[in-house]
């Protein structure tokens, strides 16, 4: 059994390498492709994916597949698919910041340890299952070459729910920003208007004054205008009450006494 799973890791090892060789000699508008495949928003995703390496490898050896990789793909190389292969080299050297950097490389390999983890527990799973059917307990992901498919499924999933995350933090941090902004701005016109108000108040300060100066003065006015009024009125009333229309009013007849 042991020298059956030893055969088979040495026959996916060399098929691996194969693979491998045979990537390294794509030409630039092989890699293009490669990088520009259906879906390769989130499968650009995995560095080691783009830059075609094994998670393993020394920082020096993937610096030089960076390098090969970013000259078959460089807009310069491909005029005549400039727009393409600038997409393809953005995701190449995006690839290479990621892997350069000690702390992004360490969060990275984390991933990829998190998806192998998470494979071997899917994969235990899968034969607790079988057995409780009384199947044989062999699943696919014991071919090697299938474990490798799988982990490598599974890291561009978790490297997409990473991105969605990030995504989703940046846009709460960009609205609670908006909304922040949208109430400086309206605390801001809210002082323009007090201060506008209070500007207009105090240069019609003195028009103010002048229109209650006239309204006063206006008010005594017509208080005199009536009291003057009033006078003439009584002077007459008091005329008419001595005023006969036959000019003399004769004596009231007294009752005859006997």
């Amino acid at each position: 059994m042991a020298s059956s799973s030893h055969g088979n890791f040495d026959s996916f090892y060399k098929e691996l390498k194969q693979v491998e060789a045979q990537d390294s000699t794509l030409t630039s508008v092989q890699q293009i492709d490669r990088l520009l495949k259906p879906g390769y928003t989130y499968r650009n995703l995995n560095p080691f994916e783009v830059l075609q390496v094994d998670p393993d490898l020394g920082i020096d050896e993937i610096k030089k597949k960076f390098r090969r990789l970013s000259i078959l793909v460089h807009p310069d190389k491909n005029p005549n698919d400039l727009e393409r292969a600038q997409t393809a080299f953005d995701a190449v050297k995006r690839a290479w910041s990621t892997l350069e950097d000690k702390d992004t490389r360490k969060g990275a390999l984390e991933v990829v340890e998190e998806a192998k983890g998470r494979t071997v527990m899917n994969m235990e799973e899968k034969r607790r299952r079988l057995k409780r059917e009384n199947k044989p307990c062999v699943v696919d992901e014991d071919d090697p070459i299938k474990f490798k498919i799988a982990v490598n499924i599974l890291t561009m999933k978790l490297f997409a729910d990473l991105e969605r995350k990030r995504q989703m933090s940046e846009d709460k941090i960009s609205t609670d920003a908006k909304k922040k902004r949208e109430k400086e701005i309206e605390e801001e016109e809210k002082k323009e208007k007090i201060k506008e108000f209070e500007k207009n108040w105090e240069e019609s300060r003195q028009g103010r004054v002048d229109s209650w100066m006239t309204f006063t003065k206006a008010a005594r006015q017509a208080a005199r205008d009536e009291e003057e009024t009033g006078k003439i009125k009584k002077k007459k009333e008091k005329k008419d009450k001595k005023f006969s229309p036959i000019g003399f009013r004769p004596p009231k007849p007294k009752p005859e006494s006997r």
